[in-house]
């Protein structure tokens, strides 16, 4: 069975291509999500006043992967515990989320956050977990960047 899932976790790009390459993920896109402007513009995003996070939206088989796993994925992929920044990226744009599409996510994102901030992150963790609201797909030369861009690292 095909679900979704959407996770904000720094720069969409590096993102995206880890969750890509993960078995069992089908696809992905990357937009923004949890801002105050309707259809913004990566532009607008990168102004820090659209409220919106640059995130991916992961189209997965759950035959194959469970949620839970993607949710450990990324806490493993990013660092979970600095506000409002990944790397040299800064910015609430660039913040640590979790988009929920229904209850069950919800409860699996909390209990999965719980025990790496107990186990791993020493209660450390500053990652949000909410329900989603609009999911808007980025522009088309963000769409798997990484693998337009073959000689980058992540």
């Amino acid at each position: 069975m095909t679900k979704l899932a959407i996770f904000a976790a720094g720069c969409f790009w590096g993102i995206e291509e880890r969750f890509l390459s993960h078995h069992g993920v089908l696809d992905t896109e990357v937009g923004y999500i949890g801002g105050i402007t309707n259809e913004p513009t990566y532009h607008d995003v990168c102004s820090g006043e659209t409220g919106h996070a640059e995130a991916v939206r992961v189209k997965f088989d759950e035959n194959v992967v469970s949620y839970e796993e993607l949710v450990c994925l990324f806490f493993e992929i990013h660092d979970p515990t600095t506000l409002n920044r990944q790397g040299p990226d800064i910015g609430t744009q660039y913040r640590s989320e979790i988009f929920c599409l229904d209850d069950d996510q919800y409860l699996i994102a909390d209990a999965m956050k719980r025990k790496f901030n107990k186990e791993i992150y020493n209660d450390k963790i500053v990652s949000s977990i909410t329900m989603a609201g609009n999911f808007w797909i980025a522009e088309e030369y963000h769409q798997k960047y990484v693998r337009k861009k073959k000689n980058m690292i992540f």
